[in-house]
């Protein structure tokens, strides 16, 4: 639904701004041209002189000469114009100390006609910023925002949290992000391996022992849910629990209460339960590996945190933040970065922060040259500069069926916006349709006759 705005807002009256004045976060009033009416207190004790009336708010901001979303960001003042309601996004904020996540909350305020006067844009500050405890949960991909924005909105609350993820996308780092944000921040983050303990110590370890309860059991040994203690309890790779143990599991997320191995008593636990993997735990439901109960007790707030291939606009933000943590004078060469750029990253995050520390470790200078490349990425052939063409250029040999040109189309647009979510907006169309498109455009290709070697 399309709001009606007028065009000239009307004066602002005291109410108002007396509104205004008494929201303790960060507030302002915005016409529809982004341009900052009036601000609160502590918008401008945040913001200082930049917060002005007729100064942008993606300036005020971010420091941009543009709206968010012209600028590869989520913008929720676009966004509550095509939805017509308020609406909610996760940013990345710039301040006096730096970058800074921020819950961004806008909703149109109407005048006496019923059109819309203004925007209330309220920023909920979040206290634990994600980037700052470590260098890898760092971005400004609207993929990834939306993926953080996800797990802000959850901790607060007591939902079980399953964060989903190829490995090496900092699936604990956002587990981490959950309990750092929620109201259990400062009670124990408990982290168990479970693609690490054999079956034979998985309960044990979980739930703890009595004294006597096995051979070697001289004393009795709490357990890390006990352990837990009011805190988050952090299932890292549920996916590889052994089925006999996801029985006890499941009782104990349902029942709130274990019982220590050799024990007869019940024991009270009290914890926050994120878990996380990089399994397909649908398909091993249907494989009957995974329990279908225990999968829809843990799966009450999915989050998939994306690869590094589907954000490549936030590798120079990750390689700044590996090199001041362990090399804050050392910087890489533009031709070292547009290759880390072109490489698909299988190994996401982690990969990405060892080849960066290898390189910086090589390097003798402050500058980190193509030559400290790993030998894959240092024989791998520079990205081509390609020379400007006009908008919505592509090569095609010549006159070809449609289907093939909206492939080759596809394939150049998706090069030149990797964010697919950004692409389907460019477009108009669903990121569901453009899915669909770009596997068609796949199985196209792989239909297509290979060249002869004649």
């Amino acid at each position: 639904m399309l709001l009606q705005v007028r065009k000239k807002p009307p004066p602002l009256g005291p109410e108002l701004l007396a509104l205004l004045e008494r929201a303790p976060e960060p507030a302002i009033l915005l016409t529809v041209d982004h341009r900052i009416l009036a601000s609160n207190a502590a918008y401008r004790a945040k913001y200082g002189e930049v917060a002005s009336p007729g100064h942008p708010c993606y300036a005020a901001s971010h420091g941009y000469d543009s709206p968010c979303d012209e600028n590869g960001g989520p913008c929720p003042l676009r966004a509550t114009l095509e939805s017509g309601r308020r609406q909610r996004v996760f940013q990345i904020h710039q301040g006096a100390t730096g970058p800074y996540h921020v819950d961004v909350e806008l909703e149109p305020v109407l005048g006496v006609d019923g059109r819309v006067a203004y925007f209330l844009e309220r920023i909920h500050e979040i206290a634990e910023s994600p980037s700052r405890p470590r260098g890898e949960l760092v971005g400004r991909a609207p993929c990834f925002l939306r993926a953080l924005g996800l797990l802000q909105r959850a901790a607060r609350s007591e939902v079980p949290v399953l964060v989903l993820g190829e490995s090496g996308t900092g699936k604990e780092l956002g587990a981490r992000a959950v309990h750092q944000m929620s109201t259990r921040h400062t009670r124990p983050f408990m982290p168990v391996e479970c693609s690490g303990l054999p079956e034979t110590l998985f309960e044990s370890e979980l739930f703890g022992y009595e004294q006597g309860a096995f051979t070697g059991a001289s004393k009795g040994k709490r357990g890390l849910v006990d352990a837990t203690a009011g805190g988050t309890l952090f299932l890292d790779e549920i996916g590889d629990v052994p089925l006999a143990v996801q029985v006890k599991l499941l009782r104990l997320l349902e029942s709130g209460t274990f019982r220590r191995v050799g024990g007869t008593e019940p024991q009270r636990a009290d914890f926050r339960l994120v878990c996380a993997t990089h399994r397909d735990l649908g398909a091993m439901v249907r494989a009957g590996t995974f329990r279908q109960d225990l999968f829809y007790r843990i799966n009450a707030f999915p989050v998939v945190l994306p690869p590094v291939r589907e954000r490549p606009s936030d590798i120079p933000l990750l390689c700044d933040a590996f090199l001041a943590q362990r090399h804050p004078s050392k910087r890489l060469h533009p031709d070292a970065l547009a290759r880390l750029v072109a490489h698909d990253w299988p190994g996401n995050v982690r990969e990405l922060r060892n080849v960066v520390q290898r390189m910086a470790l090589l390097a003798d200078g402050e500058e980190l040259l193509p030559e400290h490349l790993p030998p894959e990425l240092a024989a791998a052939r520079a990205p081509a500069k390609s020379a400007p063409r006009e908008r919505n250029a592509f090569a095609l040999d010549d006159v070809a069926p449609l289907d093939e040109v909206e492939a080759a189309y596809l394939r150049w647009a998706l090069a030149r916006r990797p964010d697919r979510a950004a692409l389907a907006r460019a477009l108009g169309i669903s990121e569901r349709t453009l899915y669909r498109k770009l596997d068609e455009a796949r199985r196209l290709a792989a239909q297509r006759p290979a060249p002869s070697d004649d």
